[in-house]
């Protein structure tokens, strides 16, 4: 019976290096996120941090989460976090009903012990007092358009917390005209109608207009910001594309300049949410020198890109 402690001291230093085989594991601070009472119509995000607490390298693979209420930021997948390594994960939460609302979400890695790494979040879903109009997008950009054409897009308009009545809606540009409208027109919570806006370039270069809806919603008059670019048929256009920032960002903004080294000029209207931007108002015979930024969710920019180099043929 003396030796019996000694046996099991044995054994436990046998079963101690299995239980720590594993040298990469994934960790999440914090990982049960409450967002608190958001209104509906409205969105908050939240950080969520992962983080390696082993040795090795762990790969995120894949992402989802469960239900409509939460969305991820912008968060590449796949991505590499080596040993002590730590990433920030945006996760959005835009309730459209009132009460609790909670959704897992789910991270599928390599190379780790657990291959799922589930995270918890929840929040409540609060109706606004008032009636609130929400359009969905809040702004268009309408690209390249041939001058003498045109294009159209739609933007989708709700309402939250009671009925809104749009009484007038106005465009404060000949180039962009609205239709599929009558009104007055009264939109029941949980409706969804569709308004046409159509670009049609009157002449080549950029192009910018708001649309105001005038309403008894809370956020009445709501402005929706108009872009676009006229082209002349035929003319020429520099496509840029580049690698996406390893940090977690909202957004790239092109700047062009005209010599080597700069100054540059930002030349996209609204900040770009790709990694490619064409520019349709270069000019023939003429020599380019572009740089992209990122700008992350405190509007913060980052220096900017190598240079570019882009010459433009002559017609």
């Amino acid at each position: 019976m003396r030796n019996f402690p000694r046996l099991a001291m044995a054994l436990l230093a046998l079963v101690l290096p299995f239980s720590h085989a594993w040298a990469q594991q994934l960790d999440c601070q914090p990982c049960n996120n409450h967002y608190g009472r958001i209104t509906i119509g409205t969105s908050s995000q939240r950080l969520i941090q992962l983080t390696n607490i082993g040795t090795k390298s762990v790969r995120i693979r894949t992402k989802a989460v469960t239900g409509n209420a939460f969305t991820f930021g912008s968060f590449p997948l796949p991505v590499d976090l080596g040993a002590g390594k730590s990433i920030k994960m945006p996760v959005i939460f835009t309730p459209t009903v009132a009460g609790k609302n909670t959704a897992a979400i789910t991270l599928t890695t390599s190379n780790t012990q657990n291959p799922k790494f589930v995270v918890n979040v929840y929040g409540v879903g609060v109706a606004p007092t008032n009636p609130h109009l929400v359009l969905n997008p809040a702004s268009l950009d309408f690209g390249a358009v041939t001058v003498g054409s045109s294009s159209t897009l739609v933007i989708t308009l709700s309402a939250t917390g009671a009925p809104v009545t749009i009484s007038a809606a106005q465009s404060d540009s000949s180039e962009f005209t609205l239709s599929g409208l009558t009104l007055p027109l009264t939109i029941a919570v949980g409706q969804n109608v569709q308004m046409n806006v159509k670009f049609k370039p009157a002449m080549s270069g950029p192009a910018s207009a708001h649309l105001s809806l005038t309403s008894n919603a809370d956020n009445s008059p709501t402005s929706v910001a108009l872009t676009g670019v006229g082209v002349v048929a035929g003319s020429h256009s520099a496509d840029l594309s580049w690698s996406p920032s390893p940090d977690i960002v909202i957004g790239y903004n092109v700047y062009r300049g005209a010599k080597t080294g700069g100054p540059y000029s930002k030349i996209n209207p609204i900040l770009d949410a790709l990694t490619s931007f064409t520019d349709s108002t270069v000019k023939g015979g003429t020599t380019y020198y572009f740089v992209v930024t990122a700008v992350d969710a405190g509007l913060q920019e980052s220096t900017p890109s190598n240079e570019v180099k882009v010459v433009i043929p002559t017609p």
